[in-house]
């Protein structure tokens, strides 16, 4: 174990935005062991505050399901893989086509574009300082989108993303991550949260073999798979469980922590 890789949404922080005292003594143990952390999420590198407010983070975060690497000191844009907006634009005719009723928002590299109606009642704080306004109008040409989003109201993520990904994979690889919302994530081809990791991981001269990661939802099906020890968790997707050569006990019972605190032990690290 040189390097864990984890998710967060689900994984080590929950729906009230805490990271566990007992997760967090993990992490720590584990920097402390001189094994290297770092972070893979879907989340934009203006989300990440849990990192630095409850786990001291600095290092680098894998942000926007792999299409961002991020140095959370400096406060920086390491790298990024973006689509063009003629891209975005046609995943959406595409999209709309099959769905009618679906509504699109864009991440780019400066901001966020949602189209009026993608968030209901206006019920995401995340989302409540951006101003909804159709993306033909608010996306410039020059704009560097790193996720698309594909909302829809009826049926299952699971359903909408069978239907979508082969539609649109000439265009955007499609995933998603939400549980209980049909809404999906779109990123340049090939890219995933598996691709930047294991560059990162190159980086620092470390294999898969020696990468513990751990996620629970469609978007780190192939990160659990690349990981030379990927669990999901047990509350997780259950595809995410599937691909997982491991499983981790549930996110309501520190399963990340247990894992890693039985991975410490057996390198003779005993956290108190």
């Amino acid at each position: 174990m040189r390097l864990v890789a984890s998710d967060i949404d689900g994984t080590i922080l929950g729906h009230d935005g805490k990271i566990s005292d007992r997760t967090v003594r993990a992490f720590h143990a584990c920097r402390e062991a001189g094994v290297e952390l770092v972070f893979v999420t879907g989340r934009p590198p203006r989300w990440l505050h849990p990192l630095q407010d409850q786990l001291g983070h600095t290092g680098t975060v894998i942000c926007s399901n792999g299409a961002v690497v991020w140095d959370l000191e400096a406060d920086q844009l390491v790298s990024a893989r973006t689509l063009t907006i003629d891209a975005v634009l046609e995943v959406r005719r595409v999209i709309k086509g099959l769905r009618p009723a679906a509504l699109f928002a864009a991440e780019t590299l400066t901001g966020f574009h949602l189209e009026p109606g993608f968030i209901e009642n206006g019920s995401s704080e995340l989302l409540s300082e951006f101003t909804p306004a159709p993306l033909a109008r608010t996306l410039a040409t020059d704009d560097a989108v790193v996720k698309f989003l594909a909302i829809v109201r009826e049926g299952t993520a699971d359903d909408f993303l069978a239907e979508v990904a082969p539609a649109v994979e000439h265009l955007a690889s499609a995933t998603h991550s939400s549980p209980g919302v049909s809404m999906l994530e779109l990123s340049v081809p090939g890219v995933n949260k598996a691709v930047t990791l294991a560059e990162y991981a190159a980086g620092l001269g470390i294999g898969a073999a020696d990468v513990v990661a751990f996620g629970d939802m469609p978007n780190d099906i192939e990160m659990l798979r690349w990981a030379g020890h990927g669990y999901a968790m047990a509350s997780g997707h259950p595809d995410a469980i599937r691909a997982a050569g491991r499983q981790a006990p549930r996110f309501d019972d520190d399963g990340v922590a247990q894992v890693l605190e039985a991975r410490l032990a057996s390198l003779g690290v005993h956290l108190s």
